[in-house]
């Protein structure tokens, strides 16, 4: 028999206002591009959404996450809501090793939530990619890709445990606005098993 446990995540709510903006310059390391949207990605942005998050404690948090189903489902609903930014959602392929060792790492998605306002979807690297400034290009990607369709305010919730993300966010501008604390279910095995 197993207990449910309950755990409190904390997270943050950071916003940013693009006009008053200054994009620095958008560079990938050598053997990584940038990939626009196109609806035939989709089953890739779920993949690396799934890669990404899988083993972390955003999977806790949000266990669709956890599962390819679940991101499969979840890039479904995000492409087919009526906000859906096209320009601010990417893919970063790595080629390094050649086409032949081609893969995606990376993906990043907005949704329009008002006329003017935007939120940032699921930034996802995955584990092997990390720590080479793929975050930051995906981020600037899609700030870039707001802008050019008039949206002002960009919006996005982040795990507080995360702090890389966090950090990386307050370095491109955004700042915290709220701390919200999510409810996380853990399974725990009664004592004496």
């Amino acid at each position: 028999m197993r207990f449910m446990n309950f755990h409190y995540v904390k997270r943050y709510r950071m916003e940013m206002n693009l006009l008053r903006w200054q994009a620095p310059v958008l560079r990938l390391p050598h053997g990584y591009l940038l990939v626009p949207w196109h609806h035939s990605l989709t089953q890739h942005h779920a993949e690396v959404k799934y890669r990404s998050f899988r083993d972390g404690i955003d999977a806790q948090v949000f266990p669709c996450l956890g599962e390819l189903e679940g991101c499969e489902r979840l890039m479904s609903e995000i492409k087919a809501k009526d906000g859906f930014v096209p320009e601010a959602t990417w893919l970063v392929e790595y080629i390094g090793d050649g086409l032949r060792y081609a893969e995606y790492c990376g993906t990043i998605q907005a949704v329009r939530t008002q006329k003017n306002r935007s939120s940032i979807q699921n930034v996802g690297v995955l584990a092997e990619h990390r720590g080479l400034g793929l975050g930051k290009g995906l981020m600037l990607a899609s700030l870039l890709g707001m802008q050019q369709v008039g949206i002002t305010q960009v919006g996005l919730e982040v795990t507080a445990e995360n702090r890389s993300a966090v950090q990386l966010y307050h370095q491109l501008g955004f700042r915290s606005v709220r701390t919200l604390y999510k409810s996380v279910e853990l399974a725990c095995a009664p004592a004496g098993s």
